[in-house]
Order: structure tokens, then C-alpha cells, then sequence
């Protein structure tokens, strides 16, 4: 089921999940013009489901109050994004939440038709997604707390463990959470450096949502911010490899890293690379899934790196 048929019933969903909904605010999650929509909302009401119409600058569409269809009508395209979803929470590293992932896959099992049941399961059995293992989380809560404080723009402390510096108590503004390369990272505005700041989420711990409030930047890109910083910190390594391949191998590669597009220059014997990373360890990772040969040219931590990486990986044979 696609096209016309799918936004009609994503105008359906979004009607029973609101108790007015403009149709300007209806024709922009839709991606169509707000005739389209009085044509989808029209389409609705020869299907039997009672939509009013309110005139005027507040005006809007709702449907009948105690009106409710029948809960988990997915579309084929709805399905397979819940189980692609479901596959890849559960390689995000979030051990404290596999019961409810489980819970989840249970409650929609319960109440799907047959068909989608199948389906689902058929993706489960047969689709993988691999992402970076993520570290182990000193606070196996701090994920929830923080999405919601990011949510309803609370500020929040938790103690960071910082490997030079110790325990350190920190008091943030939470503007989002990010999760890149194996890690969780939440982005905000931290009081004790009055300045914008990245913490990992497997360096603190007693996370604590407070009272005050604040107001998120317009337009404010937590990941955004968390690529321009990771490769101007000074804590970042700059590393530089020679890969011995050519750029549409590279180009073709599914472990390809993106934020690295540009930083390429054509060497006598391949590609020289020059990138930064805050972990030797997760790029000696990366790099032993090349296919192709590679030369690290510096720093020594990185090759330090992956010779221990390579050991690990000799000692499992």
C-alpha cells in the first residue's frame, strides 16, 4: 500500500492521536498541498468516519469525540518500519531495555492481523542490523531521563567521570542526545563552562532531571554541533592512513564513513586519509573491516590501537 492510499490513512492516525489538528499543520506532515488534504479528509468521510470541521484562524479537523477505530492499522510500509526499528534498538548497546523491546514485539503480536504478524516476524528472522557496539552504561537510566529532559527542555545533573580530571559534578541544559559511531552522547549548555558541551552517556551516572526550564536555540542540530566539535576539540587525535584502493571502492564500501567525504587526496599508491577520532579503539574497529590493505601513517596511539585490536581478534582463533 502506497502513495495516496498511505497518506490517507496517516491523516487518519494523526486525527485519532490529536484532539484538533489544523490542516496546514495536517498538509505539512503529510508532504501535500491543503487541498490535498480537504480531498483526504473528504475520502475519510465517504469511508464512514465522522470528521468535523471547525471554520476560522483556530479552526481545524477532529474527528467525533469517543469516535476510535480498531488500534495497529499498519500499512505494509508502517510494518516493516517498526520491525527495522526493533531490530536496530536492540544493537544500540541499551542492555537495561531488551525487556521492554521484548514487551513491545509482545503488545504488537497481540493485537496485529495474522498477515502482519507474519510479516513481522519474517523480518526478525531474517533481516539483521549491525551497528558499533556501544560501551557499557554506568547509569542504565540515563538514556530515558535524558531523552525527556530533552524533551520538555528540563535541565538536568549527572556526575561525569572524566579519565584526567576525575568525578565531576555537571548541571546541563539538554538540548538533544546523540548516538554516533558505537556511543551516546547527550549535547548541551553545561553551567560550570557556561558553554555548549558533549558528554558520553557511559561517563555518568546519577542522572537527574530538575525543575528549571530553558529555551532551545531555533534550529539547534544536536548532531550537527557533535560532528563540528568532535573535529575541533583539542582532546581529538588527528589520524592520517593510507588506503591502499581507489574512490569508487572506497565510495562503495557500506562502513564508509560520511562525515570523512572530502578529506581524501589522491596518493602514488591510493588514498591518503586524514580525518580526527576521540577513540583509537572504535577506529581500529573500522579499519579491520576494509577489505583492502591500509597504512597507518600517525599517529602512534592508532597504531597501538589496532595491534591490540588484532591480538584480541588472533586470540579468538
Amino acid at each position: 500500500m502506497s502513495g495516496p492510499t498511505t497518506r490517507v490513512l496517516a491523516a487518519l492516525e494523526l486525527l485519532q492521536s490529536r484532539r484538533q489538528i489544523s490542516g496546514a499543520e495536517l498538509a505539512e506532515r503529510l508532504q501535500v498541498d491543503r487541498r490535498t488534504v480537504r480531498r483526504y479528509i473528504s475520502v475519510l468521510e465517504e469511508l464512514g468516519i465522522p470528521v468535523t470541521t471547525e471554520q476560522g484562524r483556530y479552526g481545524g479537523y477532529r474527528l467525533v469525540a469517543g469516535f476510535k477505530l480498531p488500534p495497529m492499522m499498519f500499512t505494509d510500509e508502517e510494518t516493516l518500519a517498526i520491525a527495522l526499528g526493533l531490530l536496530a534498538a536492540r544493537q544500540l548497546g541499551l542492555a537495561a531495555y531488551a525487556p521492554a523491546i521484548a514487551g513491545v514485539e509482545a503488545k504488537l503480536e497481540r493485537v496485529m492481523p495474522d498477515n502482519l504478524k507474519r510479516r513481522v516476524r519474517g523480518v526478525r528472522d531474517t533481516t539483521r542490523v549491525i551497528l558499533p557496539r556501544g560501551e557499557p552504561s554506568l547509569d542504565d537510566h540515563a538514556l530515558l531521563t535524558l531523552t525527556s529532559a530533552a524533551e520538555d527542555s528540563l535541565r538536568v545533573t549527572f556526575n561525569y567521570h572524566s579519565p584526567e580530571r576525575g568525578v565531576i559534578a555537571r548541571n546541563i541544559d539538554t538540548y538533544g542526545v546523540v548516538f554516533r559511531q558505537g556511543r551516546w552522547y547527550v549535547i548541551g549548555f553545561c553551567h560550570l563552562r557556561q558553554a555548549m558541551r558533549s558528554f558520553r552517556l557511559d561517563r555518568i551516572d546519577g542522572v537527574r532531571a530538575q525543575t528549571e526550564t530553558f529555551q532551545r536555540p531555533a534550529g539547534f542540530d544536536p548532531a550537527e554541533f557533535l560532528q563540528d566539535s568532535l573535529s575541533s576539540w583539542g582532546q581529538t587525535h588527528e589520524v592520517k592512513i593510507l588506503l591502499h584502493t581507489d574512490r569508487k571502492t572506497l565510495a562503495d564500501l557500506g562502513t564508509f564513513m560520511p562525515e570523512c567525504a572530502g578529506s581524501f587526496d589522491t596518493h602514488d599508491d591510493g588514498l591518503l586519509m586524514q580525518t580526527h577520532t576521540d577513540s583509537f579503539e572504535w577506529f581500529a574497529w573500522w579499519l579491520s573491516q576494509l577489505p583492502f590493505r591500509f597504512t597507518i601513517l600517525a599517529p602512534d596511539g592508532m597504531k597501538d590501537a589496532l595491534r591490540k585490536h588484532a591480538r584480541q581478534l588472533l586470540e579468538a582463533c
